[in-house]
């Protein structure tokens, strides 16, 4: 066996060291929001945010809060339809904080196990080329729903029942898992320029590639939107699909971009 080579038994010990690395931070982060809680406290006339410990009062109920009083429309309440509800909600919140806070250890896990077929000046580039923009396309998402498309599509959906006076009500873990899931779904999709950009760096896929399937892509952000849309109405689903559009179109403008800088460095 050659110098640095390894055995598949300990690629794969390996690979369970650090996923049980990725494990324990994201159970530490759901321990961590479901235990303490972030409260204000005013000494000699000083007002400053303090954590401690607060099981009922704790930072997924407060995240839960700040929804609530941000994202439902004027008029809807939040109901509790089962006990526990409340619970599983916090439950919830604390999974999709875990999951957000451990994107940036994830990521170096994964770099780190296929980094040995990576050259050194390869491996220094990559690093910190991809972590940060991973995090922040992910966060992106996350706060282009909250201020963009959880507002206009709840509304949406409400207008109907106020139009006639009825009383609106969503249960707890209705609304955790809507606002959830739309959360998880533009985390993931404002990845798609950097993953058509990473997809280019390989040579395999040029922006022809891109451009002559964009009737396919289109098919597929469709169908992707109307799936993770809750109604059927056929509007809803153009907030998902739409953003995603125009996301493909500036993974297309980065590759374009990247090949004009490797044209110049060719040319100089």
């Amino acid at each position: 066996m050659a110098p640095g080579d390894m055995y598949f038994v300990e690629h794969l010990n390996e690979l369970r060291v650090r996923f049980l690395r990725i494990i324990v931070f994201a159970i530490s982060i759901v321990i961590f929001s479901s235990v303490f809680g972030i409260h204000l406290i005013t000494i000699n006339n000083y007002s400053f945010y303090f954590v401690s410990p607060s099981v009922y009062n704790n930072i997924a109920s407060q995240v839960i809060l700040f929804l609530s009083h941000n994202l439902l429309p004027q008029g809807v309440r939040l109901i509790q339809t089962a006990p526990g509800q409340s619970l599983f909600a916090q439950i919830y919140v604390s999974i999709l904080l875990s999951i957000t806070c451990s994107i940036p250890i994830i990521v170096n896990e994964i770099f780190g196990f296929v980094s040995p077929a990576i050259s050194n000046q390869t491996k220094k580039i990559t690093i910190f080329k991809f972590i940060f923009p991973i995090t922040i396309l992910f966060l992106s998402g996350i706060l282009f729903s909250f201020l963009v498309a959880i507002p206009i599509m709840l509304t949406f959906l409400y207008q109907y029942g106020q139009s006639l006076g009825i009383l609106s009500f969503l249960s707890i873990n209705e609304f955790i898992s809507f606002v959830l899931q739309f959360f998880i779904a533009f985390g993931i999709s404002f990845q798609l320029p950097l993953i058509m950009y990473i997809l280019s760096l390989t040579g395999l896929i040029d922006n022809r590639f891109w451009i002559k399937n964009f009737k396919y892509a289109l098919i597929l952000i469709v169908i992707f939107g109307a799936f993770i849309t809750p109604d059927g109405s056929g509007v809803t689903m153009w907030f998902i699909s739409i953003p995603m559009l125009l996301l493909y179109f500036l993974g297309i403008l980065l590759i374009k971009l990247k090949g004009r800088k490797t044209d110049r460095i060719l040319k100089a």
